[in-house]
């Protein structure tokens, strides 16, 4: 028999870096989830993408254990890192802080696939690229399809 679902949790945490302090211990405690436990099985599978953001679902059962989904980071992170600026633009559409080529766009689309609800590449660029415009970073090139 399945496990009744108590809560649903969506955090945005560091890879490599969780630790119980806010918003990781304030958000599990209050479920009455084992801090600690999460905190490490979560630096153990990401490791490997340590210092970036990364959103987790994390599913609370009732009987207190949980179980958590980890999600490829933001679209807006990797298009600050690809366009090599530190944040987006306070007015996007008259002030523009960077640029980025449709090869970047292909390659966070790629990473972000599983992610999206769209079922070809060309959608999910598209995805990519409108946030990159309200983000004042402008894509560079023809569009390739």
């Amino acid at each position: 028999m399945a496990k009744e679902v108590a809560a649903l949790i969506k955090l945005q945490v560091k890879g490599g870096a969780a630790n119980p302090s806010p918003p990781i211990g304030p958000a599990l405690g209050a479920k009455g989830v084992n801090i600690m436990e999460f905190c490490k099985q979560f630096n153990a599978r990401t490791q490997d993408k340590a210092g970036k953001v990364l959103p987790v679902v994390i599913t609370v059962y009732g009987d207190k254990s949980f179980d958590f989904i980890i999600k490829t980071p933001p679209a807006a992170v990797q298009i600050i890192e690809a366009a090599k600026i530190k944040g987006g633009s306070g007015e996007p559409h008259s002030k523009k802080v960077g640029s980025i080529n449709w090869e970047q766009v292909r390659a966070i689309a790629q990473d972000k696939m599983p992610d999206l609800n769209c079922f070809n590449i060309e959608s999910a660029m598209s995805m990519v690229a409108g946030t990159a415009r309200s983000m004042g970073v402008t894509v560079t090139g023809n569009k390739p399809f």
